[in-house]
């Protein structure tokens, strides 16, 4: 432990583990520790057993939910684009070799009390039951204007700068309805809100845009890849590759005490007595309590099932998203569904979860809407937990805390918040101009 270390990261959730891996293939000496003696922190992936005795304390699972070792329940349950940027930095790192994936069934909004596939491009639109023979065609001009859409080319813009133009103005240039509007921004270019329509349509374009490239790339039902055995393989594929490049790891480290020196700059932390010098400290907001701001609440269901979600083309794998309108609601509610052919649990189950930024105080009231349409449950959890943010400046302290993860069901957020810590600690941009088509990995997909 008396060793000094350029940079020491704290927790083993999903953003640390990558950042690990980043930093040691950089070339930085990294120790990585944790107070838990499992991986993944809050990004978690449980048995049957540690799911009971997370929820419901000293209960033993019910016999005919089949064994425990069979599950893999992710806690901050994800899927990624096929074509995004969690994918392109798997592959930049060359993670994929610890990892298989297989793709998610399908992808479908909410939408009138309904649940309906979510059409992603001009002739899926056409055949779309969302919308009216008139707002089909409309919507049609709309997704192949964004489909020809190329930034820097100018002649596919069609004289308008998406830098200045909000979304709703180049919405309404289409003539599209609320309900499409809906979808589009919703299901398509994954908005949380609504607050995207008065921002500039740049990025709801690139969004919409990541969206069809992703179905493309496997021409299957969804956009979305999921790992096998879910996502507890993440952090530790990428811990695995800390190790191979020379970064240390110990698990079951208690309190870990983030050390300062007389400047207010993190110097070392310490554990069981001993301490381990650093220049750098990365950790996830429980680590540093005083260094956060609580921003939100989560409230999500768990739910085992024996049948695919209804429906939904009985899908073994899908995300329902269920727009804040729709609903009557701030922000999003989301809908998560694995099974078996994933390998996240015994043949014949299915596990769903439904999540959204909790706005009352009544989770199982709130997430209603999600959980009345998953059909009959075997067994259902409740819970809420709370988001954070930073708000120290890492230039004043070498602290650089992540953000709590958020409730959508897909990863573009999430990494995002890494690529950004990873510029604030290196001062470099992650190179992720990676040939996706010609990886060698694409094959285990």
């Amino acid at each position: 432990m008396d060793e000094e270390y350029d940079v020491i990261v704290l927790g083993t959730g999903l953003k640390e583990c990558i950042l690990s891996g980043l930093l040691s293939v950089d070339g930085l000496k990294v120790l990585h520790m944790d107070r838990n003696d499992y991986y993944g922190g809050e990004s978690t992936s449980l048995n049957l057993i540690q799911l009971w005795k997370r929820f419901r304390g000293d209960d033993k699972p019910p016999a005919h939910l089949g064994a425990s070792r069979d599950y893999n329940v992710d806690m901050i349950p994800k899927f990624m684009m096929a074509n995004g940027t969690l994918v392109r930095v798997l592959i930049h790192t060359d993670v994929t070799k610890y990892l298989s994936f297989k793709a998610v069934d399908g992808s479908y909004v909410f939408n009138k009390g309904k649940v309906h596939k979510v059409p992603a491009t001009d002739m899926e639109a056409l055949k779309s039951p969302l919308m009216g023979l008139f707002e089909k065609r409309r919507a049609r001009k709309f997704f192949i204007y964004v489909q020809n859409y190329n930034e820097s080319d100018p002649k596919t813009h069609e004289g308008l700068d998406l830098t200045r133009v909000t979304t709703k103005e180049l919405i309404s240039k289409y003539g599209l309805d609320d309900n499409t509007i809906d979808f589009i921004g919703h299901a398509l270019a994954l908005h949380r809100d609504d607050r995207y329509l008065n921002e500039p349509a740049l990025d709801t374009v690139k969004r919409m845009k990541l969206y069809a490239e992703s179905l493309a790339r496997f021409q299957g039902g969804s956009p979305y890849i999921y790992p096998l055995y879910g996502l507890g393989e993440l952090p530790q594929a990428f811990a695995r590759l800390s190790a191979v490049y020379g970064g240390t790891y110990m698990l079951n480290k208690p309190e870990c005490k983030v050390e300062f020196d007389m400047e207010g700059k993190a110097c070392g932390v310490t554990s069981e007595g001993e301490t381990a010098k650093c220049k750098k400290v990365v950790c996830d907001p429980s680590y540093l309590p005083n260094k956060v701001r609580k921003v939100g609440k989560v409230a999500r269901a768990i739910a085992i099932m024996s049948h695919p979600i209804p429906n939904t083309d009985e899908s073994h794998s899908v995300q329902v998203i269920l727009p804040q309108k729709q609903l009557g609601r701030k922000s999003d509610m989301y809908l998560f569904c694995c099974s078996y052919s994933h390998n996240v649990a015994p043949k014949g189950k299915f596990i769903a979860f439904v999540s959204c930024e909790a706005e009352t105080d009544n989770p199982e009231l709130e997430l209603k809407p999600g959980v009345d349409l998953l059909g009959p449950v075997d067994e259902i959890f409740f819970e809420t937990y709370d988001r954070y943010e930073p708000v120290n400046e890492p230039t004043l302290d070498n602290c650089f805390v992540s953000t709590s993860y958020d409730p959508t069901t897909h990863f573009e957020s999430t990494v995002m918040d890494v690529l950004a810590m990873y510029t604030s600690i290196t001062g470099k941009t992650l190179d992720l101009s990676v040939d996706l088509s010609a990886a060698s990995a694409a094959e285990e997909y």
